[in-house]
């Protein structure tokens, strides 16, 4: 049985759906890493209408909320979101987060001309011959006889008719058709995540923590956005401290959150034995406190799945949010997360580089999360993360988290 549609829409559809959140491109899903000049590449294949590939969807389920009624879930974007926002940013000015999480603007400049597009630059902002941002010909207001007019006063030999043309092929890029992939609305999650972990992007199999990711950051009901950056930020304070001044004079708002406050001792740490990034800090939040060791479970608990109905219900979506939430917070805990760091190198593994095993580092914390929940000693608490650690890595078997 065919698991989905392939669809036609224009890019004025796709932009206006991000536009609207019908198409959920959450803030930092997953940072902009194409370069520049990519942008301005596919500006050039839409302009000369080239085909610039398709991009997945999926619908999420249907949520039952608390006064019974439905709520339609939104199509998340399965591959293609760097294509997509690439024509946000160009042709709407939306900013987009870059690798080091700024905030910024990816001007495409044009020629109407010499029908050449280049990434705005100091050079082309003194130049007359060039329009420096293609997004203000996309305007709705924009008049090309106007355009025109100012054009030829101070570029005097260009041709009127070659302007108009080609002025108006640009504002045509808009309603140039772009296929979609939808996959069925039905589809078990389980089915999506396996879908999702197929599909390459740069020759990189997406993981499952990519997926969780996504859902996390797509959900500011339960403000599973700010979760998104607070997993984000702590694992790059963890690597570059100097961050901390880049979330203190960037993110206003998020500086006020509790995540900010329980994070803030990560800049002065030294020690590099445990630097955990996204899908480290996502799979130990999710075992210790949910007790699963697969991340395609999480994504079913955050759609509010209940396994008993085979339904999706607002309530445990709600509960599953506020877990990974105080999850996350536990993980970063200074006291505890120090105190583990210590029992490692009680163990005898005082350098990174005699630490064959990331998930054996994952799950040893997981223990030790574990045991301090349950008021065990700490003394018996080392003694079983120090041998559980050791033995782990000694026979390679470790944890459900593999």
């Amino acid at each position: 049985m065919q698991k989905y549609s392939v669809n036609q829409y224009t890019i004025e559809n796709i932009v206006n759906w991000v536009k609207s959140g019908e198409i959920a491109i959450p803030e930092i899903q997953r940072p902009f890493v194409w370069d520049s000049t990519k942008v301005r590449d596919l500006m050039d294949s839409l302009y000369q209408g080239y085909p610039v590939g398709y991009i997945i969807s999926w619908r999420n389920p249907d949520v039952r909320l608390k006064d019974g009624t439905l709520s339609m879930g939104k199509k998340v974007l399965i591959d293609g979101q760097q294509r997509v926002t690439a024509l946000t940013t160009a042709l709407v000015g939306q900013p987009v987060i870059d690798d080091s999480y700024n905030k910024v603007i990816i001007k495409i400049a044009f020629h109407p001309v010499e029908e050449r597009f280049e990434v705005l630059n100091p050079a082309i902002l003194k130049d007359k011959a060039w329009v420096h941002d293609i997004a203000e010909i996309i305007k709705p207001e924009f008049s090309t006889l106007q355009f025109v007019r100012n054009y030829q006063e101070k570029n005097p030999d260009a041709s009127e008719s070659a302007l108009e043309r080609n002025i108006q092929k640009l504002k045509s890029i808009v309603q140039r058709p772009i296929g979609m992939i939808e996959l069925n609305h039905d589809l078990e999650i389980e089915t999506v995540t396996e879908i999702f972990i197929r599909i390459n992007s740069k020759g990189v199999v997406l993981s499952q923590a990519d997926f969780a990711m996504s859902k996390i950051a797509a959900n500011e009901t339960y403000g599973g956005n700010v979760l998104r950056k607070a997993i984000d930020y702590f694992c790059h304070l963890a690597v570059k401290p100097e961050f901390y001044t880049h979330i203190t004079e960037n993110d206003k708002e998020f500086i006020k959150t509790e995540y900010f406050t329980k994070m803030k001792w990560i800049r002065d740490e030294n020690d590099d034995l445990y630097h955990p990034d996204y899908n480290d800090m996502l799979r130990v939040a999710f075992c210790y406190k949910f007790k699963r060791g697969k991340l395609s479970g999480l994504v079913s608990l955050l759609s509010g799945r209940n396994f008993e109905t085979r339904s999706y219900e607002d309530a445990i979506a709600e509960a599953s949010f506020l877990t990974l939430s105080e999850a996350v917070i536990t993980f970063m805990n200074e006291t505890l997360f120090k105190r583990f760091v210590m029992i490692i190198k009680s163990a005898g593994f005082v350098d990174p580089k005699l630490m064959r095993s990331q998930n054996a580092l994952n799950f040893a914390y997981v223990l030790f999360l574990h045991l301090k929940e349950i008021r065990m000693e700490d003394a018996l608490i080392e003694r079983y993360v120090r041998r559980w650690l050791v033995m782990s890595i000694l026979l390679g078997r470790y944890s459900p988290l593999s």
